[in-house]
């Protein structure tokens, strides 16, 4: 407690309880008095003593009892049997009967001896308070909602107060519209209505989600993760640190080129983080959309690979492939700075580059198709993937540099021949994360 506070009287009388999931039930369980059974209840060693508090339920009350074998009946279909204690044991057992036949309750499975600890806690210690993590282990989702219900209506008969922690939809949508929920994402808060919008960001956004958010306080938004390998690429060549150094290593989403999973996502994430910040880049739409507080970029070009395909980019990669081969091909040879070897076989596949890119383009222009070098030419599926497919069967080689490999062309480009418009995407991203970084004071 911090220097000052005092406990209310009110609050010491309280018995608190904190009841993990069942993870097994011992084969015997030893009678114990009531006091070393609170101790093995707060060390979370439920198994050992379950049938105890069973025993106690059935010795305080047999109405109790009554009730919690009705309702183990209609959950599980089994009837649950007296507890008996063995004097010359010195232990309680505890069967059930399925179909007829008779099982010891070590038998059963772990949705029954989860809720039957619980609910034979309630009854045993009337107006405690019960912490339970994960209540709906073990059990289906049909079960869930059966539960949470059974709880919430046992929590009242005994004059109990429950505080869960759990993952469940189920329960997530039961308590929401009649008890308390607060929402550990980000700092505590409460979540009031079902139109909250963490209640939606809950179901479809993963823990890992706000974690990430947590720790970068700004969120990348592209298409794919080969956009996130391009533009790594292209900063690299522009020699561009800020951003290089935003992109190294971003808390990143990909949503396609969708601006309502942009929408959905970013303000899941900003309920429980206010002041996250966020940049989405997508490719060409037919109007760049508005979705503020998100800084919204947009390519003016089809895509990001209109930035990277041109003529002399193709050539030096054709170029470097033919020294690669060289160098594995004559790797005494490739020790030299310009080998003779390498530099021919260089040559060569730079001329079948220009030789595909030709037939390639005239094929485009007679099927009406436009140039390659064209700003509205999808550039990825309609002239590089039908390129190198064509280059790389001409050397009899299999396809090396497949769609998912294009952002290496970024590595082909001089800084010179970088559209300014790069640089000016480059610069919005590397501000929103200098921003996070940099907080303005007011």
């Amino acid at each position: 407690m911090d220097e000052g506070q005092v406990v209310p009287d009110e609050a010491r009388q309280v018995q608190v309880a904190y009841l993990p999931p069942m993870s097994g039930l011992a084969a015997n369980e030893t009678r114990i008095d009531p006091g070393a059974v609170a101790v093995r209840v707060g060390k979370g060693r439920t198994a050992e003593v379950l049938r105890n508090l069973c025993h106690t339920v059935q010795s305080q009350s047999n109405d109790d009892w009554r009730r919690i074998v009705g309702h183990v009946r209609s959950q599980f279909a089994v009837e649950l049997q007296m507890p008996v204690y063995l004097p010359e044991m010195g232990e309680i057992t505890i069967s059930y009967l399925e179909r007829e036949s008779e099982f010891d309750l070590s038998s059963s499975g772990r949705g029954l001896q989860q809720t039957l600890l619980l609910l034979a806690y309630m009854h045993a210690h009337r107006g405690s308070v019960l912490l339970l993590d994960a209540p709906d282990a073990h059990l289906e989702i049909l079960r869930q909602r059966q539960m949470y219900s059974l709880l919430t209506n046992e929590a009242r008969i005994s004059g109990s107060q429950i505080i869960a922690a759990s993952h469940s939809e189920v329960w997530l949508s039961e308590a929401v519209d009649r008890d308390l929920v607060v929402a550990f994402t980000g700092k505590p808060h409460r979540i009031d209505g079902r139109g909250s919008q963490v209640l939606k960001s809950l179901k479809a956004i993963g823990f890992e989600h706000y974690q990430q958010a947590e720790q970068s306080q700004w969120v990348l938004y592209l298409e794919g993760s080969t956009d996130l390998s391009m533009l790594q690429g292209l900063a690299a060549t522009l020699g561009h640190t800020g951003a290089g150094k935003a992109l190294e290593r971003p808390y990143v989403h990909y949503v396609g080129n969708t601006p309502s999973q942009v929408q959905d996502h970013f303000h899941g994430l900003q309920d429980a983080f206010p002041k996250l910040k966020a940049v989405v880049l997508f490719d060409r739409l037919a109007r760049q959309p508005e979705l503020p507080p998100v800084k919204t970029l947009m390519w003016e070009r089809r895509e990001i690979e209109n930035y990277v395909c041109t003529r002399s980019v193709l050539c030096r990669y054709a170029r470097s492939t033919g020294r690669e081969a060289s160098a594995v091909e004559f790797p005494l040879e490739a020790v030299g700075q310009t080998g003779l070897f390498s530099s021919l076989e260089a040559d060569r596949r730079e001329r079948l580059m220009n030789r595909c890119i030709d037939e390639l383009e005239a094929a485009l222009s007679q099927l009406g198709k436009g140039s390659p070098w064209d700003a509205d030419m999808k550039i990825s599926d309609e002239f590089l993937t039908p390129l190198f497919r064509n280059y790389f069967t001409r050397l009899e080689l299999p396809n090396l540099m497949a769609k998912k490999s294009f952002y290496e062309l970024a590595g082909f480009l001089e800084p010179h021949e970088v559209d300014p418009e790069v640089v000016q995407k480059l610069d919005a991203i590397a501000a929103v994360a200098a921003e996070v970084a940099n907080p303005k004071t007011v």
